[in-house]
């Protein structure tokens, strides 16, 4: 329980990736009743990012950058090139694309696509990086 309880930046950080699984849980149960599939992508990028940034501050990825730039830190639970960094980038990679497209897109079919999307890439960093932490016993 420490790993999702431990301190204060844990418990929030597992309580909004809760919520945010829960918010994609609810489009994909409820997308027949959902009309505007731009502004759920809308809210899925802003709120994705604020969880990131908690997630990344949880793990300590600034403390991982700054070891591996000069040393003067020990690094954070992962190392900079490693399988869920390298997964969290190409993730977000991949949601930064869906998001620009998103308003491109000229039917509520294809924004409804491309909500899937950024969904499964943001379940899929989520479970890479909360299997890995469970994995190294943070």
């Amino acid at each position: 329980m420490k790993l999702y309880i431990g301190n204060v930046v844990t418990t929030v950080t597992t309580v909004m990736i809760l919520v945010l699984l829960g918010f994609i849980s609810y489009s994909v149960y409820n997308r027949t009743n959902i009309q505007y599939w731009g502004r759920r992508s809308l809210f899925l990028l802003i709120y994705g990012l604020v969880v990131c940034c908690f997630a990344a501050a949880r793990d300590g990825l600034d403390k991982t950058i700054q070891h591996a730039v000069d040393g003067s830190c020990a690094p954070g639970v992962f190392p900079l090139l490693s399988f869920p960094t390298v997964v969290g980038c190409v993730g977000a990679a991949l949601i930064l694309i869906a998001a620009i497209a998103t308003p491109i897109a000229k039917t509520q079919h294809m924004r409804r696509i491309w909500f899937n999307v950024m969904s499964c890439e943001i379940v899929m960093k989520i479970a890479v990086m909360e299997i890995s932490r469970v994995m190294i016993g943070m």
